[in-house]
């Protein structure tokens, strides 16, 4: 009971199904055994901090414009490939703190 109340649920209802079933099932006697494939899950070290969206902006402008070698406008540019209009990108750059370095 207390590693099924430790465990975080990535897979919320549908997962937590599965378990039980599964361990219905396997299960030799008439006391609940969880698999031992739930235990290696369930000790797995918590993840870092989640990141927020404006890191995950900024990874992916970072990654397009390398991709572009810094192209930001024209074709094929990194603004064009995401969808935005050059100056847009350019104000997001701005307020993400991407500078090219030299």
């Amino acid at each position: 009971m207390v590693a099924l109340l430790n465990y975080a649920w990535p897979g919320n209802v549908r997962e937590l199904e599965n378990v039980i079933e599964r361990s219905v099932i396997t299960s030799a006697g008439p006391q609940l055994e969880l698999s031992a494939g739930f235990f290696k899950t369930a000790s797995l070290p918590s993840r870092e901090q989640p990141v927020t969206l404006q890191e995950v902006e900024r990874q992916h402008i970072l990654q397009v414009l390398e991709r572009t070698a810094w192209r930001v406008s024209g074709k094929k540019g990194a603004a064009e490939l995401l969808g935005f209009n050059p100056t847009t990108l350019e104000a997001r750059m701005k307020k993400l703190g991407i500078k090219r370095n030299p």
